[in-house]
């Protein structure tokens, strides 16, 4: 048997935060989603083992600032991608600038600076993800796949697609649909 499972990246993180702060006894406070402030002065000692209890759950620390927004931007962008109504067809120059208070040019070039791509390339990497996982992991058809995106037409998605992975989205969907036929003949 197989189950899909949707989690919130948000809730599961702030959770692990939560539990390892208290569990060193650390006095806090969440401000933003990846920010902390800590309500007291931390120990050496504290901030190491709470670096290492971090590190083994993916999660690092980030002090540049110039990185930390960045960091920002992605999660932004990431949370736009995946969790965008089929109905609000936002820009993501607007809905950055919106969202973390700067002028989208400044935000731009500081994304271009620290991650030499674009922010735009870093939108059609996720929408593609997002594309592969709605391919992989339901029903829909390559219209509503288009659709959900916001792309303006399916020839639209199977360009960026193609230009992405390498193949089209349709020989993607044979891919999958082979890999499930013989992993349940095996079964």
């Amino acid at each position: 048997m197989k189950i899909f499972i949707k989690f919130d990246f948000t809730q599961f993180c702030s959770r692990i935060l939560d539990e390892k702060l208290d569990e060193l006894n650390i006095k806090y406070r969440m401000l933003n989603f990846g920010e902390i402030e800590f309500l007291e002065i931390v120990s050496p000692e504290k901030l190491k083992a709470f670096d290492l209890i971090l590190k083994q759950y993916g999660i690092e620390k980030i002090e540049n600032q110039k990185v930390i927004l960045v960091q920002k931007i992605k999660d932004s962008l990431i949370d736009m991608v995946f969790n965008a109504d089929d109905t609000n067809n936002v820009k993501s120059s607007v809905y950055l600038s919106e969202k973390l208070g700067h002028s989208y040019g400044y935000l731009a070039n500081l994304f271009s600076e620290v991650t030499y791509t674009s922010i735009e390339n870093f939108v059609i990497l996720q929408r593609i993800e997002f594309a592969k996982s709605l391919i992989t992991n339901t029903d829909l058809s390559l219209t509503e796949i288009a659709f959900k995106l916001q792309y303006s037409s399916v020839a639209h998605l199977s360009t960026q697609f193609k230009n992405t992975t390498g193949i089209t989205p349709t020989t993607f969907q044979r891919i999958i649909a082979k890999r499930r036929s013989l992993k349940n003949t095996k079964e």
